[in-house]
């Protein structure tokens, strides 16, 4: 299974920007797609899910309103719409594979694709 994220750079706080993920090696239909990002100095932090099953997506409260989720199946492509960027959005972001989108435990990760905003 590879997830490959793409989309990452160098942005200014209030700027909007897009990651995507790609996914070869799996049954993407059938997998809970997520996205997660880890900050300098902290702990991996769960984002957004979107269900395999119907277009069912959730985000934690920290980012709803900010960030969508959203999955094409016939691409095997997962993306996260970031708008509004904050200087502590700055981190490496992750998507990742997992039969269960509402929660954190997901079972394959891509390399993931730094983010930075500056002030």
């Amino acid at each position: 299974v590879q997830l490959q994220a793409s989309g990452g750079g160098l942005v200014q706080a209030g700027d909007p920007l897009t990651l995507d993920c790609t996914a070869s090696g799996l049954t993407f239909a059938k997998y809970a797609m997520g996205w997660f990002r880890r900050a300098p100095g902290k702990e991996r932090e769960f984002l957004c899910g979107s269900s395999q099953f119907d277009s069912s997506t959730a985000c934690l409260d920290f980012v709803k309103g900010r960030f969508t989720i959203s999955r094409d199946n016939a691409k095997n492509t997962v993306s996260l719409q970031m708008d509004n960027l904050e200087p502590e959005d700055t981190a490496v972001y992750y998507c990742a594979a997992g039969q269960y989108y509402q929660t954190s435990s997901y079972d394959y990760w891509g390399q993931g694709t730094l983010v930075t905003v500056s002030s």
